[in-house]
């Protein structure tokens, strides 16, 4: 098992409920629509998992590509947004295919702890010629080194107390102390930044990056870089 299928099978470990899983992609959602250059723009959302609430980020943009590679999820995804003209699901080498300098706004939330420091300067190699020279790449959910765990732990109690889920969190803690993720995670290892490092990161990838101010999503121990082409 690799991370793409972990995150392909439906279980309760990535999600406590269905009341979680709504409520952060209802979040993400939120948070994304926010950063949309224009209404006019074309966004591709790479690695974007289940985006129950991606027509959110459609309603304020020209057109939202879903990138995902687990093909379980990308079929969902097609199933559930074929009728919205505004939006279609591709998988990561259709990305990577499509014209350079076509994408205003490309979004990778959630996804870097998950590659390799290679993979993650291949893969933002290729956000740079896909970008228009005054787009925006948008790179989320960086996990600092320091307490990743407890602070991922808190911030799911903390939303699941704000959301009406909080005993399922508690719960979906225990789980995932049993489950394939802490395997996976020992065999595969998760990627850790700090706010210095991915700073460099970006800018030897050709970008101009800052922090925002807010990270996508509920856990703000989390840091996300918005970017523009140097």
């Amino acid at each position: 098992m690799d991370w793409i299928s972990f995150y392909d099978f439906k279980h309760s470990v990535i999600y406590v409920n269905g009341r979680h899983r709504d409520v952060h992609y209802e979040t993400i959602a939120r948070d994304i629509r926010a950063l949309v250059p224009s209404p006019g723009a074309i966004v591709m959302d790479y690695g974007c998992g289940e985006a129950t609430s991606a027509a959110l980020v459609a309603d304020a943009c020209r057109h939202l590509t879903l990138v995902e590679a687990a093909p379980n999820v990308r079929a969902a995804l097609r199933e559930r947004f074929a009728a919205n003209p505004k939006m279609s699901v591709m998988t990561p080498d259709e990305a990577a295919a499509q014209p350079a300098g076509s994408v205003d706004m490309i979004v990778l939330h959630s996804v870097a702890q998950y590659l390799t420091a290679a993979e993650l300067d291949a893969m933002m190699a290729t956000f740079k010629r896909l970008l228009k020279p005054a787009g925006t790449f948008v790179l989320g959910d960086i996990v600092p080194p320091q307490l990743a765990s407890v602070w991922a732990a808190l911030s799911l109690l903390r939303f699941g107390a704000a959301n009406g889920f909080f005993w399922a969190a508690v719960g979906g803690l225990i789980r995932i102390l049993l489950s394939d993720y802490f395997t996976l995670k020992k065999s595969h290892g998760l990627s850790h930044y700090d706010e210095a490092d991915m700073m460099a990161k970006l800018r030897a990838a050709g970008f101009a990056p800052k922090r925002a101010a807010h990270n996508i999503g509920h856990n703000q121990h989390r840091m996300t870089f918005v970017s523009t082409p140097a």
